[in-house]
């Protein structure tokens, strides 16, 4: 997994080291799929929703993505958080330290996969677009770094599995 030294070395688009962020507060390191994804469109919306109320709990919160600053500040402009930290992992090398492996055929095309997109198509007009940018088989995952140390995760099961973010706020009052 990973340790300090790990943490020191994964530099934010503004230069700062996740480490060095996480002693100054507690870091939510969401680590998203690629930008085609129709549930990583979910997870930017429902950071989007969360992000004031994880701000004024003292959360960081950083997106980890496989593409460009550039292309990934144009995503996420559309759900208005291009002003958060972003760590660019073109060749998902940070996911793989975190333990985020390559989906199988059942957790990226299983039933469960279809349910929820199909949801999430309907009722938030979001449908899923090309893999242009990233690993399409790559797993997402978030975690919650406090001094240096991952304190929560949060690993899918499914590319489907929707966390709960105010869990991770919780965590930071324990």
């Amino acid at each position: 997994m990973v340790n300090r030294q790990n943490l020191s070395l994964i530099k934010t688009n503004k230069g700062n080291s996740i480490a060095a962020l996480s002693d100054q507060s507690p870091v939510l390191l969401v680590f998203l799929r690629h930008f085609g994804c129709v549930f990583c469109k979910d997870s930017m919306h429902e950071i989007a929703k969360k992000k004031e109320k994880l701000v004024k709990e003292g959360i960081k919160i950083v997106l980890v993505h496989m593409s460009d600053y550039k292309t990934a500040t144009g995503y996420f402009k559309k759900f208005n958080i291009q002003d958060l930290e972003q760590v660019s992992d073109i060749d998902c090398k940070y996911y793989g330290a975190f333990g985020l492996v390559k989906g199988s055929f059942s957790q990226l095309f299983g039933l469960k996969t279809w349910i929820r997109g199909f949801e999430i198509a309907t009722t938030k007009q979001m449908l899923p677009g090309l893999v242009r940018i990233g690993d399409g088989l790559q797993m997402p995952g978030i975690f919650l770094i406090k001094d240096g140390i991952v304190i929560e995760s949060f690993i899918h099961n499914s590319v489907a599995d929707k966390p709960n973010y105010d869990s991770f706020i919780e965590v930071c009052h324990l």
